[in-house]
């Protein structure tokens, strides 16, 4: 994760200073202004909402648990005419902070079974975490219901482009089989 004194919003906690034996509810969402310079901060058009809603719990002796449901809508530009998408976000968000967690050392790392799991800071940062989830959450090629298809070919010089049906890993098994679909052939 970045530094958050970056990020356009924060909203840290410090396991220290969180009761240790009962959850901690939270609900943040920002407000209009913060919502535009998120939507700077990521690129988009706008950010219409924005919501993280759920607990912060410990585990154990001195790990946490954070589990919340995130929701937003974010106004994107069409990848093919350029105009506003709005797209409905909802995500569950499960962390685990440990505190006695291993950093990996050397060029080879085993990756261990909960990978929700990260090192046990000094403060959460739910701010971070929902920016986090926005950044996955949205869709990398927004597409506005009636804009039409793009059908884009690229080959090298002299070379056919390729096509849909040649990407295909079982385009060829039909021709394989005899040529008839299921493989049978015709023994009339």
């Amino acid at each position: 994760m970045t530094d958050t004194d970056a990020l356009p919003f924060s909203h840290a906690l410090r396991p220290a200073e969180l009761a240790a034996r009962k959850p901690t509810r939270f609900d943040i969402a920002p407000d209009a202004a913060t919502c535009a310079a998120i939507a700077a901060w990521a690129g988009i058009e706008a950010l219409e909402t924005l919501r993280l809603k759920g607990t912060l719990t410990p585990t154990g002796r001195s790990d946490w648990a954070l589990d919340a449901e995130f929701t937003a809508r974010a106004v994107q530009a069409c990848v093919v005419t350029l105009a506003p998408v709005t797209t409905d976000l909802r995500e569950t968000v499960a962390r685990r902070y440990l505190a006695q967690m291993e950093t990996p050392a050397g060029d080879e790392i085993e990756i261990p079974e909960d990978t929700d799991a990260e090192p046990l800071p000094d403060r959460i940062d739910l701010g971070a975490v929902a920016l986090e989830v926005l950044e996955l959450a949205l869709p990398l090629y927004p597409h506005a219901p009636d804009a039409a298809p793009v059908a884009a070919q690229a080959a090298p010089p002299g070379a056919a482009p390729i096509r849909d049906e040649d990407t295909r890993p079982f385009a060829n098994l039909k021709s394989l089989l005899g040529g008839k679909p299921g493989g049978e052939d015709d023994q009339s």
